[in-house]
């Protein structure tokens, strides 16, 4: 497989709030073409990693590079390439949607003959097509979603995105995931942010994962399951101490059972590993037939916010 060039990369990026360091010291590397995400609690440097990506801060260590252009020394060549959606709404109440579109993209340096019909275009994908009216009347949702038009018409090669869809409805959600999905078979770069562990998991090719102002994991969203927290639950409740305790014989002999938790006389809890194969292997051992009645059986796979979770746990125990 041919390899990916280098969109963007940071070199100990390093930022000071009155000697607080809130980013520590960053190494990261974005392909072009790639759906990056960072993760972490509040305060753990994200909006300020995108800040000085976007040249907003200076970092007081270190440096990075958007399309080879370096962050400190060639600002305005950064600027060229990238857009950033910021959580801060940044737009005109007093224009239309559709103006708010038109002037943005001249700003950039778009030609306006074709610049209404693009914005038209992006518009009605995020379903404000319709709304002729002052922006000052919109609600927070289409707020939102005109905050990433305003960027999605600069058509740059970077886009940085921060918490784009707070307080969106699940069907706008899943609009902005799609159109994204489209920028990025489009070879489009995109960073972002979110607190959303399915958001995340849904669309990004990489997650990293911040708390204190430094990356504690990185990877695809499969890799951190395996990594972290590579076992499956299955609860088995019955209404029979007998059946528990034989079911507990039964499967304790398997290789991929990891451990077995009786939470009461009439409730085991399995932890396995290798997903759906192993699970089949489980119920295959005859439970049904030779056990008799199962009241309740759940599984639970793993998640990124397993992992998440699992990552914050440790911290707060160190």
């Amino acid at each position: 497989m041919k390899k990916l060039s280098i969109a963007l990369k940071t070199e100990n990026l390093t930022k000071l709030y009155d000697k607080t360091v809130v980013v520590d010291h960053i190494n990261l590397h974005v392909n072009k073409g790639e759906i990056v995400c960072l993760l972490g609690p509040n305060g753990a440097g994200k909006s300020t990693i995108l800040k000085m990506l976007t040249t907003l801060l200076k970092p007081d260590e270190g440096t990075a590079f958007v399309n080879g252009y370096d962050i400190v020394k060639e600002q305005a060549e950064v600027r060229e390439c990238i857009s950033f959606a910021p959580q801060e709404l940044v737009f005109y109440d007093e224009l239309t949607a559709l103006e708010n579109l038109v002037f943005f993209g001249i700003m950039q340096g778009k030609q306006k003959k074709n610049l209404e019909r693009e914005a038209k275009v992006i518009l009605d994908r995020l379903g404000l097509i319709e709304r002729t009216d002052k922006v000052k009347n919109f609600s927070g949702g289409m707020k939102r979603r005109l905050n990433l038009a305003i960027n999605l018409i600069m058509d740059t090669e970077v886009l940085f995105l921060d918490e784009v869809t707070a307080g969106l409805d699940p069907q706008s959600q899943h609009t902005v995931w799609e159109l994204l999905r489209e920028l990025k078979n489009n070879h489009q770069t995109i960073i972002l942010t979110t607190h959303d562990m399915n958001e995340a998991e849904t669309l990004s090719d990489r997650v990293l994962i911040l708390d204190e102002g430094k990356i504690i994991a990185e990877g695809t969203s499969e890799s951190l399951k395996e990594r972290f927290c590579d076992e499956n639950t299955l609860e088995i409740v019955s209404d029979q101490k007998m059946i528990i305790q034989e079911l507990n014989k039964q499967i304790e002999s398997l290789d991929f059972v990891k451990n077995i938790v009786n939470n009461n006389d009439l409730k085991i809890s399995i932890f396995f590993a290798g997903g759906i194969k192993n699970l089949v292997k489980i119920l295959h051992q005859e439970i049904y037939s030779d056990l008799g009645e199962i009241k309740e059986l759940n599984l639970r796979q793993s998640t990124l916010e397993d992992v998440f979770l699992i990552l914050a746990r440790r911290r707060l125990n160190q």
